[in-house]
């Protein structure tokens, strides 16, 4: 049997999030029910945040209601407090997410606290989620480089992550926010954490800014992580770090997965299939280079 990886899509949050066009509730949901149908696991389907600091997450209650929910498929959100937990919980979310960082710059200028008051504000959210037995994934930002800050040291990456899971999340996923990791400054970071942090605690969250994302992925892969946050059609970048391209695109790394021989469960044609939809939707290029070649592929060009 080969070993599995398990792909967290993040497109329809982390993706759709930075997109400058409105984007309507139906679209939203036919790209998770797509998402579905080609055989992903684990699918960010909504934020509840505040809607004015990122309006395309508005509605996300209405993305929830609207989702033709696959067997064993989790649908999770992001929640920041406590109000954005509740209404993540009302609307069907199946695990939540929440988040800080390794920068305090980063940290300031995305939530408007210092590192310590971020997870204070969490302590209630963790408390509700224990009493509902709701799971939650923590995401820490700026792994490698703040655009604020620069260099990041691994120690506080460490630090951090370690608090989160000693608040009760289960897994916390590394954000290299800025794409500018490079793998050896990855291998770096992944040998400190996983002395004392087990490898299956730890997943890869990598943006390709720099064209480094399915290295520092395979980097992760060889330091035994098997959990793997990727955009379908490569969407998103970050609100708050100018110059942030977007995340690595889910075909791409299904494609070098599959080349490797790991099990993703997930179908690349229909894989592709939704990212071409978006795409479209958006009126933009599908920024997978496995999708555009296969797609070239099937048409004859």
């Amino acid at each position: 049997m080969s070993e599995s990886v398990r792909i967290v899509e993040v497109g329809p949050r982390d993706g759709l999030q930075n997109e400058s066009s409105p984007i309507d509730t139906v679209t939203k949901v036919h790209l998770i029910d797509l998402l579905t149908q080609a055989g992903v696991g684990y699918i960010e389907a909504g934020s509840f945040v505040s809607p004015k600091a990122i309006p395309q997450m508005a509605g996300s209650d209405e993305v929830f209601d609207g989702l033709s929910r696959g067997r064993g498929v989790v649908y999770a959100a992001l929640t920041p407090n406590m109000r954005g937990y509740d209404q993540a919980v009302a609307s069907g979310a199946d695990e939540v997410a929440v988040f800080s960082a390794a920068s305090e710059a980063f940290n300031q200028r995305n939530i408007n606290c210092s590192i310590a008051e971020s997870l204070a504000r969490f302590e209630p959210v963790m408390e509700a989620a224990a009493r509902d037995q709701i799971k939650v994934r923590g995401y820490v930002s700026c792994v490698v480089g703040c655009p604020y800050e620069g260099a990041i040291s691994p120690e506080q990456v460490r630090d951090v992550s370690q608090n989160l899971l000693d608040m009760g999340c289960y897994e916390i996923s590394l954000g290299d926010t800025i794409g500018i990791g490079t793998p050896g400054e990855v291998a770096t970071l992944l040998e400190l954490l996983t002395q004392t942090i087990r490898a299956s605690q730890l997943a890869v969250h990598c943006h390709d800014t720099y064209g480094q994302a399915l290295a520092n992925i395979y980097v992760a892969l060889e330091h035994g992580i098997r959990i793997i946050d990727s955009s379908v059609a490569g969407l998103g970048g970050c609100p708050y770090a100018d110059g942030a391209t977007g995340n690595v695109a889910s075909e791409d790394v299904v494609y070098m997965l599959h080349g490797l021989g790991y099990e993703t469960g997930i179908d690349l044609d229909q894989l592709i299939d939704a990212g071409n939809f978006i795409s479209e939707a958006l009126d933009r290029d599908n920024n997978s280079r496995a999708a555009n070649a296969i797609s070239g592929k099937r048409s004859g060009s």
